[in-house]
């Protein structure tokens, strides 16, 4: 059968095509001076906390103010953010990938009046609605996932996880104090939609119990070869199980031993939950980074093996992660990010200063030939 064309002409690709679906493209949201000066940016600085000014080679500047934005926003939110930007900003803005919003003016004298804005601004509570900060040697905001209000494998929460740990680090996103910038973050199972494997801190929500299997309902509401396929370790396979009535019915058996408790088997067999109060609970990680400054890209490393759900605050993390970066500040270099300390001072020292038990669920005994030959950086050694 001959294929027939829909009228797409290769030479050219905008010929007829319909542009009113998905995002328009972004640089038509760019203020006039950033359009002006693309590309020919002169250089960058920190004036204060939360505040940056970028000078072009013409002489024109932009000056932008970062505050933190929440991971969920309401609508009522997101239009107070839109009324700030029309007010100051000729209604331009930008949200940076950690969930920051950054409030751009064209002239010094803007500033001000729209920091003074933003911190009138709170909730009913007394909090504020758009601190300042999150620049330079200090701690931005978290990234994370979506936790039990989204997510139908975590095993914690990322809302109030991430709240938790942002009340006790606050002081540090308004500061610059620490020996360089400091990033957090935070994902609910160890599918990782957050980058905690290259962190400096991470939180990671971890099960440790394999699936629950309602065999009764389980060959009624599931596709027994989804099912038994979706697992990524073979853990799953096909079974015949008796009921308490003597029913036969087909269902599946997991090899917990090969369980690696990823929820990939729930995902496709809602029979198969994952959930569990005792055995889900948080991991700490850390000493990761992506940059290339100084030392190549680091992955993180698991520093506390389990900490239980301990809703609605989570104290025991909060105060283990608070301690650590307080040991940090104390101890490391200027410019030198957290896992590079750790490696100055070495692991056994790092859990010594930041009081943290070792058990053998923390050593490292990944080794590959890919992991010394491959290519992992831009850092060239000779």
């Amino acid at each position: 059968m001959a294929f027939i064309s829909s009228g797409y002409n290769p030479d050219k690709p905008m010929e007829n095509r319909i542009t009113d679906i998905g995002p328009r493209k972004y640089d038509e949201f760019y203020p006039s001076v950033i359009a002006k000066n693309k590309g020919k940016w002169a250089y960058h600085e920190i004036l204060e906390p939360g505040v940056l000014v970028h000078v072009a080679e013409s002489g024109d500047e932009v000056y932008t103010v970062r505050v933190g934005g929440a991971r969920f926003m309401s609508t009522t939110h997101i239009e107070e953010i839109c009324q700030i930007a029309d007010k100051h900003c000729d209604g331009h803005l930008r949200f940076t990938t950690r969930n920051n919003i950054e409030f751009m003016v064209d002239s010094k004298d803007k500033v001000e009046p729209l920091k003074n804005d933003l911190k009138s601004r709170k909730f009913a509570g007394g909090s504020l609605k758009f601190p300042i900060g999150g620049t330079g040697a200090g701690i931005t905001n978290i990234v994370h996932t979506q936790g039990w209000i989204h997510c139908h494998t975590p095993a914690t929460d990322a809302s109030g996880t991430v709240k938790s740990t942002m009340d006790a680090l606050f002081s540090d996103f308004q500061d610059m104090r620490l020996p360089a910038h400091l990033r957090v973050s935070m994902a609910c199972c160890l599918n990782m939609c957050g980058a905690v494997h290259c962190s400096d801190i991470a939180i990671l929500g971890y099960h440790r119990k394999p699936p629950m299997i309602d065999h009764e309902y389980l060959d009624k509401m599931c596709e027994l070869p989804l099912a038994v396929a979706a697992c990524p370790t073979s853990a799953i396979k096909p079974a015949k199980v008796k009921l308490e009535d003597g029913t036969e019915v087909k269902s599946v058996a997991v090899n917990k031993d090969r369980c690696m408790f990823c929820g990939n088997c729930y995902t496709m067999c809602p029979s198969m939950p994952l959930a569990d109060a005792e055995g889900d609970g948080i991991v700490l990680m850390a000493g990761g980074k992506i940059s290339n400054t100084r030392s190549m890209p680091k992955f993180s490393k698991v520093v506390v093996a389990f900490i239980p759900n301990e809703t609605p605050r989570w104290p025991t993390m909060t105060e283990t992660i608070k301690r650590m970066v307080e040991v940090y500040a104390k101890n490391a270099n200027k410019y030198e990010r957290f896992g590079e300390w750790a490696e100055r001072i070495g692991w056994e020292k790092f859990f010594e200063v930041c009081e943290l038990d070792f058990t053998h669920h923390l050593i490292d005994d990944f080794r590959q030939q890919a992991y010394s030959s491959w290519r992992q950086s831009t850092q060239f050694k000779f």
